[in-house]
């Protein structure tokens, strides 16, 4: 996307976006139909881990229901109101989680992180790389003035990834929702901004 697209105001959809990120080690991509088997079975593998911090792992898990996430995902990504992107390894093609450019704001170049990783790949690095690279795809391709990662501040491993990533903690909301597990709990907010003169 180029800054005259941007500077017009140009109407989201109409965004050419690239549909793939390269890291070292890694193909972040787009979802597509047919992704949802082995997202199915990552997140069985990984459930004990995700379903404190996820809400849609509280959801009755199916391959049907997985393959649906990945279609209505590649709706919103058509429609640019969500940017999802799979993670998979370079070489062999395996899936290894998930991140994504949600709640975006075109407007005002404001969008924020997500991730997950699949429990056997976890503590490898692989949720680092991919956030670093899609933060300088954000700021480089879509101009973003604003990336935020939010998460529950019980959630030490989400934000130790932020950390790594460069992001500074902006401030933590007190008792500002009810955790998964029932708790009125704190979100932790770090965010990067683009640089000035930039």
């Amino acid at each position: 996307m180029t800054t005259a697209e941007l500077e017009m105001h140009i109407d989201p959809i109409l965004l050419n976006i690239p549909e793939s990120i390269e890291t070292k080690r890694m193909t972040l991509r787009c979802p597509r139909a047919g992704d949802g088997r082995a997202i199915y079975e990552a997140t069985v593998e990984s459930i004990d881990a995700l379903r404190p911090w996820m809400p849609w792992v509280r959801e009755e898990l199916s391959v049907e229901r997985s393959e649906k996430s990945v279609r209505v995902a590649l709706a919103k990504w058509i429609l640019r109101e969500d940017l999802r992107f799979s993670m998979h390894d370079k070489h062999t093609g395996r899936f290894i989680g998930g991140t994504g450019l949600h709640r975006p704001s075109w407007d005002d170049g404001r969008f924020e992180i997500g991730y997950w990783i699949r429990s056997s790949e976890a503590n490898k690095g692989y949720v680092t790389e991919a956030v670093r690279a899609l933060t300088d795809w954000t700021f480089d391709v879509l101009q973003a003035q604003r990336i935020e990662i939010r998460m529950d501040a019980r959630n030490e491993k989400s934000w130790r990834v932020a950390e790594r990533a460069g992001y500074t903690l902006e401030g933590e909301l007190v008792k500002d929702r009810r955790a998964l597990d029932g708790v009125q709990s704190n979100t932790r907010i770090y965010a990067r901004v683009q640089s000035l003169g930039q």
